[in-house]
């Protein structure tokens, strides 16, 4: 129960600062680290709506840390969400090649929690 608590509050606290470098700022946020100058007004829609999925995300696994009910479940999303999102990055480095900087670390990251969180779910607490 420890290890899935910490786990999710881990998790909450790490997609709460990548969605708000979303869409707090979304010009600043692809001039610095996309290198996109002006993002327009869709570029700007993709990365807030971003940041509410997130961090909605994120307000459930924090909820979930706190609910025994939900906590198994909320291990689980966190496998489903870095593994899709890893995967569709390693998707895009085939057919588009590598982007910048942030966004490989970006799939590091999720390709080391997808392990973390199947070990985490998988322990019975």
């Amino acid at each position: 129960m420890a290890t899935q608590r910490s786990f999710l509050i881990l998790a909450f606290g790490l997609v709460t600062v990548i969605a708000l470098l979303y869409g707090v700022s979304p010009s600043w946020f692809a001039a610095t680290f996309l290198g996109v100058a002006d993002p327009g007004v869709n570029l700007a829609h993709i990365l807030r709506a971003m940041m509410c999925l997130y961090l909605a995300l994120g307000l459930f696994w924090l909820f979930a840390a706190f609910s025994e009910k939900h906590r198994r479940t909320a291990v689980l999303t966190t496998i489903v969400f870095a593994g899709g999102l890893v995967i569709g990055r390693a998707v895009s480095f085939v057919l588009d090649g590598s982007p910048s900087f942030l966004l490989l670390f970006y799939a590091a990251l999720e390709l080391t929690i997808v392990p973390i969180a199947w070990w985490v779910y998988s322990r019975s607490e």
